[in-house]
């Protein structure tokens, strides 16, 4: 998701795609992965090191408010949580930890009389891109001050190493471990820690998270591999040198730990450390589990072959050909910022703190956590369920627990609480399409049953999640009203974003149809398929867009029934009014499940894409890919007065195979190769905000050549690949196989043919179970477009589904 109201003003994205990176940042490997893609222009990932789907994090801390931006000169400390790619502000970096030497005491380097000197602002060490490394699960940066300090990381699902190799002049080395602070406006509320022995440290910190959302604890534990000779403790009123606490501090207020140690017998000190939502304990058996062997703390190296093992084998899961070094980092980056998310939430013991703040327990499944729905439905979701069912299965059965021990179902899950950002109804089809790939066998009515009662209903006042607030106009007047004024449990409420509201509500209404008339409930799936038509309800066919001369768009309505108008001026296909991040422009897209429709409300075929042709400035795509650059929104935050495709933000990201399921699929070509450009390999290679990896998503699906259609259709539309050839493991030993021969990254191609198992495809989609048995998908490709060839007849392509009224 954006953030649109606190966000940094930035006039174009994708400035600083040219920064320079470290050789080693891509290896030569066949999966070769760059941490640092996405870490500037508001990319928001991290560089630092996790297991796939980690609890844990360790990645370095700077000034930006994700924690780490390229282009930031100094690192205050390396934090213990992250989210990857998200648009809102508090974004972890709890436990924040430097290695640092001087002199720690009255008057010193670190002045114990004066709790300044503890600020990590202040303290923080100024470091060098040369030889700089970030891969899947290893970070290593040269920090320039102290004398120089090389800090490396690494990590596996539940628990981190870190180490910290001091010069060889340096005698003593410290640690500072600061509870009081974590990224740049993640807010501390309070903290408590206890030194253990003389190795260990123990705490909690309680952080407010996510655009201002709901306190939670965050239990760590931290071990070295040596002991300290000497340790303190400082808080809001100095240091405390030889204090073992336990001690506590409040909200902004100074306190941490540090720790001194004696380095003849060598420079390097190394740190095992990990993470519970559920209480201290959770934190020693998550550490005992991945971070120790007989007892002791294992190795840093051995940490590191084991998380990168791990990382090999999810990346060697999809194996592609063809390509530059480049082209093959994009790729498995993107891959790599895909498998993060969400991440595991139960401790090794099974335990998991659930959203009515008790504690459950997982057994012989996962419990996962952060779930940014409003996103992730759009691509990443499906993306998982084809290349990891097992976690889908387990991600579904997360999302069923939330509502039953929470009271509803989430829209933007952080830890274990609702954060009511964003809106629409993002639960609906990321669920529906879990359903129809298999990953709710055996709890469908249960399922079901959820999300008729998130569709019918609104939830109770006095629980946190808000659901569908738009509800009570929805379901009364087909529309979801604009009101500015309605009251919002969190940030966001429907009522704030009527139109796309409205629109998003009639995706997810489609998609439920599907699943209540599978399950036989054919009363429901009547009132949802007619209601999957209710885009039409704010489709204002007077509105006019005066500098295209385009004519109809959605337009938000009030209460009663009339249409916005702003004061003095009227409505603005252009403008803020009724859309949340972005424009009448952008979202008049969203009615993947009624196309014919859209497209007759829009003047016919012909005139929509025409419109299409004008959306995305097709003739200067045609002439040339890069003038994306220039012709769409290249702001990551810049979503209001547009008319162009914004590939920075998710509302329109189906946009291009709209021309696919118009019958001009060689126009969904043109712009997904155009569209590709702005994927590079540089700290400012991803567009916008990564949003869980839900870019990254879109980008490999995008170079694939095949990408799902609407929520609950189980369709994956067809396009040229990128890639000349590409293997997808799937499960029971299966291998998917999509051929294109003679593709090539940056070469422009089309679809001349396509055959599945051996069997010509006319259509322009497969379907899920297609895609389950294991065949090859070759793809003929030809410099030329086909005009009149595959894909361009009515018969090859899909009719409305089966969750709109006909």
């Amino acid at each position: 998701m954006r953030q649109t109201r606190f966000a940094p003003a930035l006039g174009l994205a994708l400035v600083v795609l040219a920064l320079p990176l470290p050789l080693s940042a891509a290896t030569a490997n066949t999966t070769p992965v760059n941490t640092f893609i996405g870490t500037q222009d508001e990319g928001n990932t991290f560089p630092g090191a996790s297991a796939p789907f980690g609890k844990i994090q360790v990645s370095p801390i700077a000034d930006h408010y994700a924690g780490y931006r390229y282009s930031d000169k100094r690192i205050r400390g390396f934090g213990h949580s992250f989210v990857s790619g998200a648009g809102c502000w508090e974004q972890g970096g709890q436990l924040s930890v430097l290695p640092v030497t001087g002199s720690i005491k009255p008057g010193g380097d670190f002045d114990t009389s004066k709790p300044g000197s503890f600020d990590h602002k202040k303290y923080a060490a100024e470091y060098t891109h040369d030889g700089e490394v970030g891969q899947a699960g290893y970070y290593k940066v040269k920090l320039t001050s102290y004398g120089g300090i090389t800090a490396e990381a690494t990590a596996l699902t539940r628990a981190a190493a870190e180490r910290y190799t001091f010069s060889d002049k340096t005698a003593t080395g410290h640690v500072l471990l600061n509870l009081g602070q974590a990224n740049e406006r993640h807010s501390v509320i309070g903290s408590q820690v206890k030194i253990v022995d003389d190795r260990s440290v123990e705490g909690q910190i309680v952080t407010k998270s996510f655009c201002g959302g709901a306190k939670y604890t965050t239990w760590f534990r931290i071990q070295f591999d040596q002991p300290f000779v000497a340790k303190g403790i400082w808080d809001d009123r100095g240091g405390w040198p030889g204090v073992d606490g336990p001690s506590q501090n409040g909200e902004a207020k100074p306190h941490g730990v540090w720790l001194s140690f004696d380095l003849k017998n060598g420079k390097a000190v190394t740190a095992v450390s990990a993470i519970s939502h559920v209480d201290a304990e959770g934190a020693r058996i998550n550490l005992k589990a991945d971070g120790m062997a007989n007892g002791q703390p294992i190795t840093f190296d051995a940490m590191k072959a084991k998380s990168q093992a791990e990382w090999q084998r999810e990346l060697g899961s999809v194996r592609i050909e063809g390509g530059s070094n480049d082209d093959r980092t994009v790729f498995y980056t993107a891959l790599y910022h895909a498998l993060l998310q969400p991440m595991t939430g139960n401790d090794a013991d099974g335990r998991y703190r659930g959203y009515d703040d008790k504690i459950h327990t997982a057994k012989d499944w996962t419990y996962y956590e952060y779930f940014s729905l409003w996103d992730t439905y759009r691509a990443q979701n499906q993306l998982i369920a084809l290349l990891r069912p097992q976690r889908a299965r387990d991600i579904a059965n997360s999302v069923l627990k939330i509502r039953e021990q929470g009271g509803w179902l989430p829209r933007w899950g952080y830890a274990n609480f609702e954060t009511n950002i964003m809106t629409g109804d993002p639960v609906t089809p990321f669920m529906v399409d879990l359903w129809r790939y298999g990953a709710l066998k055996g709890r469908e009515k249960e399922a079901y049953a959820a999300l008729r009662e998130n569709a019918f209903g609104v939830p109770a006042f006095a629980i946190r999640p808000q659901g569908r607030s738009g509800n009570p106009s929805y379901l009364r007047q087909g529309f979801v009203q604009y009101d500015r004024s309605f009251i919002s449990k969190g940030m966001d409420t429907d009522p704030h974003h009527g139109a796309s509201a409205t629109l998003e509500y009639a995706l997810a209404d489609s998609a439920l149809a599907q699943m209540a008339k599978a399950l036989g409930k054919n009363e429901d799936a009547k009132i949802l398929s007619q209601r999957a038509l209710n885009w039409k309800k704010i489709w204002d066919p007077s509105v006019v867009d005066a500098p295209t001369g385009q004519k109809g768009f959605p337009r938000p309505r009030l209460e009663d029934g009339s249409w916005f108008a702003d004061v003095g001026s009227g409505f603005d296909p252009r403008g803020d009014h009724g859309f949340h991040e972005g424009t009448a422009w952008q979202y008049q897209w969203l009615v993947q499940q009624d196309v014919p429709g859209l497209a007759a409300a829009m003047g016919g075929a012909k005139q929509a894409l025409g419109r299409l042709d004008q959306f995305f400035d097709y003739d200067a795509l045609v002439a040339d890919p890069n003038a994306v650059r220039k012709s769409w929104v290249v702001g990551p935050y810049s979503y209001y007065a547009q008319f162009r495709y914004n590939p920075n933000n998710e509302p329109d990201l189906h946009a291009p195979w709209m021309y696919t399921l118009m019958g001009q699929p060689w126009k969904t070509t043109t712009v997904l190769r155009a569209a590709e450009t702005l994927f590079t390999n540089g700290a400012g290679g991803v567009t916008g905000n990564d949003d869980l990896g839900t870019m990254s998503a879109w980008y490999l699906f995008s170079a694939l050549g095949i990408y799902p259609d609407t929520p609950g259709s189980g369709r994956f539309l067809l396009h040229a690949p990128r890639f000349a050839k590409a293997e997808i493991d799937l499960p029971k030993g299966g291998v998917l196989r999509i051929e294109a021969p003679g593709a090539k990254p940056g070469v422009r191609q089309f679809v001349k043919s396509v055959s599945y198992a051996g069997k010509p495809v006319q259509r322009v989609w497969l379907d899920w179970e297609q895609l389950q048995q294991a065949g090859t998908l070759q793809y003929g490709l030809s410099a030329q477009p086909d005009t009149a060839g595959w894909g361009t007849r009515a018969k090859d392509l899909p009719n409305p589904p089966a969750g709109v009224a006909q």
